[in-house]
């Protein structure tokens, strides 16, 4: 019964018809933006320099989070986060707008398509740390842990199916059309988000924008789980990301198939890492985080080597299975996650900027 009580509880959130509300436009956002990413790499996989032009777009997205991360807390802290979601948003409808029409004109080098990709990987990273904020307005604070749970639900679903759904469609409508589906999902968040005015209100903290990028540095800088933490992240990320970023070359190069069949690779990806989700937990009540995340490292480092030497479609697909298991287990254990609750004493703009639970305090001033 208490096994049963407990997995009520994690869902109890979604009974807030606010939060439910919210909760489902971000998750159809993330969707969009995974879709975005496949599309924008499909879109050079035939160039003369496609090696370097499809991971140059896992870049662009990306090389925001690690540039722009703390200036999402900051502003998330000094401006009233409703707003500032409905105008980050309108600017990135604005860009994926941009975007849409360019490719459907076909006048979209690929300059130009990296410059789009990382206006909308800043776009995301600003509005990732204000969407947090406003979770503990939206539910009880005995509800905030679960909330900020589902909200890691949301972006590990959205890594999961999003890639293998953009696939099916750039074989069928085009990635000029998956470029709009994107961009109307921009516009709805922020329709959600703007059809709530009960939402936003006070910042958190007084802090000033340099004053709370100085915080956020010395929040960072004395915690050393944290360090530790993040230092693990990027050792399994950053060679990880190699398999999404590579992924179009495999299925066009190696194993000769189009968007479909990149489609079929993805889905295998999302199936594995949805599967993932689901057998997580009696794994973990097996093995400890330590060893959960070592099993997942050894197992998606051997699915790599694998795929890069497999010319079969058929061993190609079986061996992505258990790579999404192994990428979605690394994740949801290793990745910080943050309560969007930050009580006094400590340093908002950094918890919400790395996702962290607030579980270390603000260093005094050196």
């Amino acid at each position: 019964m208490a096994g049963s009580g407990l997995a009520a509880s994690s869902w109890a959130p979604l009974r807030i018809g606010l939060f439910r509300t919210l909760w489902i436009a971000v998750l159809v956002s993330n969707v969009g933006t995974w879709m975005q990413t496949v599309g924008a790499q499909w879109l050079v996989v035939n160039d003369a320099h496609a090696a370097i032009l499809v991971s140059l777009v896992q870049t662009a997205y990306t090389l925001p989070a690690v540039l722009f991360a703390l200036v999402g807390g900051v502003l998330a802290d000094i401006f009233d986060r409703a707003r500032l979601l409905v105008a980050v948003l309108s600017g990135m409808t604005a860009v994926g707008a941009a975007l849409t029409a360019l490719t459907a004109a076909h006048r979209m080098p690929p300059a130009l398509l990296l410059t789009f990709t990382f206006l909308l990987g800043t776009g995301a990273i600003l509005v990732l740390p204000a969407y947090q904020s406003l979770v503990p307005e939206m539910v009880p604070r005995p509800q905030v842990p679960a909330a900020a749970a589902l909200s890691s639900i949301s972006i590990n679903l959205a890594r999961a199916i999003g890639p293998a759904i953009a696939g099916l469609l750039v074989a069928r409508i085009g990635v000029a059309a998956v470029f709009g589906l994107n961009t109307a999902t921009f516009l709805l968040y922020a329709i959600v988000v703007a059809a709530h005015p009960q939402l936003g209100g006070t910042p958190q903290s007084p802090e000033r924008f340099l004053p709370g990028l100085q915080a956020g540095g010395r929040y960072v800088r004395h915690a050393p789980v944290v360090q530790r933490i993040l230092l693990r992240a990027a050792l399994f990320l950053v060679p990880g990301s190699s398999l999404w970023a590579l992924l179009p070359l495999i299925a066009t190069r190696r194993l000769g198939l189009g968007a479909g069949g990149y489609g079929v690779l993805l889905g295998a990806l999302g199936v594995g890492a949805v599967g993932g989700a689901f057998v997580l937990p009696q794994i973990r009540a097996r093995l400890s985080a330590n060893a959960l995340v070592v099993v997942a490292s050894l197992t998606y480092a051997a699915a790599l080597v694998v795929v890069a030497l497999s010319r079969s479609i058929a061993l190609t697909v079986l061996v992505l299975l258990p790579a999404g298991v192994a990428w979605i287990a690394f994740l949801s254990t290793s990745t910080p996650r943050c309560s969007s609750s930050c009580p006094g004493g400590y340093a908002p703009a950094a918890c919400r900027s790395t996702r962290w639970f607030c579980s270390a305090p603000r260093q005094p001033e050196p």
